[in-house]
């Protein structure tokens, strides 16, 4: 434990949002967020899947802390954060971004009677998490499927721009998702060849913006549009290319976006808001904490995916996709078609032949890859422009 005035000194740098009334039996449980609470974004949506536990889970409260990054929290650790919480009555835990990896791990081992939850993670799969955590990620990878399908279908020029945050396996992996999406209508729907098609990833460096750290999301997207790219899909946790997408229509350019994280990222953004592919962290949320709350609990890596019977269905679906206003009524029924081919296995995006971006083979003919091989996505694909690792 830290002593009593690093304690104090933590809550003077982190606001920690404390429920009241908390009574004897309550299940009390901690998340850390890596950005804003209401961004719009990544955050906010595992936020608002925090409240509706607090809803519908009898005896459950939530405590949470924003900003936990080392741009707005420079020096606070997360097991500092941890203690805190902890020290509060926190019976489980969750850390929501993968710069948390570490520390989580390290405030694991210290508190061995406390559940902990890392999300987007891998050391359950990789065999080293300790035994009171648990990894947890939705199969974002058909969501952005379908947002690179819209983007293709919408296009008019054939440039559509993918705006990302820093370069990891997850979101290379996303960014490759989004371009299979694309291709895939590209060449199947609208009967073009995969050579005129043009898929383009941007790096900013973080999951948002960070001020003299990273680069301006804002500027990229606009050098996107500027450049004749006229579909930009988002990989980053804030609203840049939707907010950027309205004032290039403003100035009369055609240009859509595609949002990503949060279910409501389209709201205000009707005439360019193609849909958004969105996380719905309920379920899992629900599953883990109420396996806590029985004595259940087993350390185990969960990659939750739609319910195809219903991808928006909130109960059920860890992943979905809300068409947007934007989105035209003929490429919403060619959407349609797509999910349910998805859905049944009749469409694979993830089946070769797919090489890496500098021709080393990932899929031979026929072969279908394997959950690991897609979670570990080591490079761009061929046909996509941009840095598959950072420089």
């Amino acid at each position: 434990m830290r002593t009593l005035t690093k304690i104090i000194a933590l809550i003077a740098a982190a606001a920690v949002f404390l429920p009241t009334g908390a009574g004897a039996g309550t299940f009390r449980f901690g998340l850390l967020l890596v950005g804003p609470y209401n961004d719009r974004g990544w955050s906010q949506a595992h936020y608002e899947a925090g409240r509706r536990i607090e809803k519908e889970l009898p005896g459950t409260e939530m405590i949470y802390i924003d900003k936990v990054n080392p741009a707005d929290r420079p020096g606070v650790t997360i097991p500092q954060l941890v203690d805190d919480m902890v020290e509060k009555g926190c019976r489980l835990i969750i850390a929501n971004s993968d710069d948390m990896k570490d520390g989580i791990v390290e405030a694991a081992l210290e508190h061995p009677d406390v559940y902990f939850v890392h999300v987007s993670g891998d050391h359950v799969l990789a065999g080293n998490a300790p035994k009171n955590l648990s990894n947890l990620m939705g199969r974002m990878e058909y969501a952005k499927m379908m947002a690179g399908f819209v983007a293709a279908l919408t296009t008019r020029t054939g440039k559509i721009g993918y705006l990302g945050p820093l370069i990891n396996d997850e979101t290379r992996r996303l960014a490759v998702s989004s371009y299979l999406g694309a291709r895939y209508a590209w060449e199947h729907v609208r009967k073009r060849p995969a050579s005129e098609l043009k898929f383009r990833v941007n790096w900013i460096g973080f999951w948002f913006n960070i001020p003299g750290v990273t680069a301006d999301p804002t500027q990229v997207a606009q050098n996107f549009f500027n450049s004749g790219y006229d579909v930009l899909v988002s990989g980053i946790d804030t609203t840049e290319a939707v907010v950027v997408a309205q004032q290039k229509r403003k100035e009369g350019k055609e240009v859509w976006a595609v949002p990503y994280d949060y279910a409501g990222a389209c709201e205000g953004a009707g005439d360019v808001c193609l849909g958004v592919p969105y996380f719905n962290w309920f379920p899992g949320y629900k599953m883990l904490i109420q396996q806590a709350m029985a004595g259940k609990w087993k350390s185990q890596w969960l990659w939750l995916g739609p319910d195809w019977k219903d991808i928006n269905d909130q109960e059920t679906s860890s992943v979905g996709f809300l068409p947007g206003p934007a989105l035209s009524a003929d490429v919403r029924a060619q959407l349609d078609a797509f999910v349910r081919d998805l859905g049944a296995g009749k469409v694979n995006l993830f089946q070769g032949p797919l090489n890496y971006q500098d021709g080393s083979p990932f899929l031979a003919a026929g072969q279908a890859a394997t959950d690991k091989q897609i979670w570990y996505m080591k490079q761009l694909l061929q046909g996509m422009e941009g840095q598959s690792s950072a420089k």
